[in-house]
């Protein structure tokens, strides 16, 4: 099979869509995300507790939060464009809304593998940075601020693990379309009569 189809291929049919725009799938990610976020930040505070009696520290604290919220989610989205500049060399799709930052190709059809690797390329490459660096700082203010950037990945990948369950549960050829916001899945119906199949 190829990366990826200009045109969708005869015999392919639409099986589902995931649209980060639509209300109940934004309640649904927000929830998760707050879930994992937790999750995420529970084990590193008890096994190393931060000290927060020093109120000095409290204004470079949250200037480094945020300074690091803001650049990784621009690094988590352009992790999904390298990945997918790489299989296919087609123009990227960046934006943010009040509830999702993405990046997509919309203009294209991208095979399962192809998705596979670009969706899940952020969660993978940014949990073994930022695992290793928590265990491995001293337990201070910037080990916070790092504990709450790791949340904010691990949550804000709710999406991403989404698509993955989904790719990973859809058996047969698939291909899928991504807008960003929004990816479509088509798979092929093998008793569909078409004149070419995929390689």
């Amino acid at each position: 099979m190829e990366n990826y189809y200009h045109e969708l291929p005869e015999g392919y049919k639409a099986i589902k869509t995931i649209d980060a725009k639509d209300k109940k799938t934004i309640i649904w990610f927000n929830l998760v995300a707050i879930i994992m976020m937790v999750i995420a930040a529970l084990p590193f505070l008890v096994l190393k507790p931060v000290d927060m009696s020093n109120r000095d520290m409290y204004i470079p604290f949250v200037l480094i939060v945020s300074i690091g919220m803001i650049a990784y989610i621009i690094l988590h989205e352009l992790t999904h464009g390298l990945i997918y500049k790489i299989y296919t060399k087609q123009k990227l799709t960046f934006g943010l809304t009040l509830f999702v930052a993405f990046c997509g190709v919309p203009n294209i059809y991208v095979s399962k593998k192809v998705s596979l690797v670009s969706v899940l390329a952020p969660f993978v490459l940014y949990s073994v940075i930022l695992i290793p660096t928590l265990i491995l700082m001293p337990a201070n203010y910037l080990y916070l601020a790092f504990i709450i950037i790791f949340a904010v990945h691990f949550g804000g990948c709710v999406g991403d693990l989404y698509v993955t369950n989904v790719l990973l549960k859809l058996k047969g050829k698939i291909l899928m379309n991504d807008t960003g916001p929004k990816q479509t899945f088509y798979q092929l119906d093998e008793n569909a009569i078409v004149s070419e199949f995929p390689e």
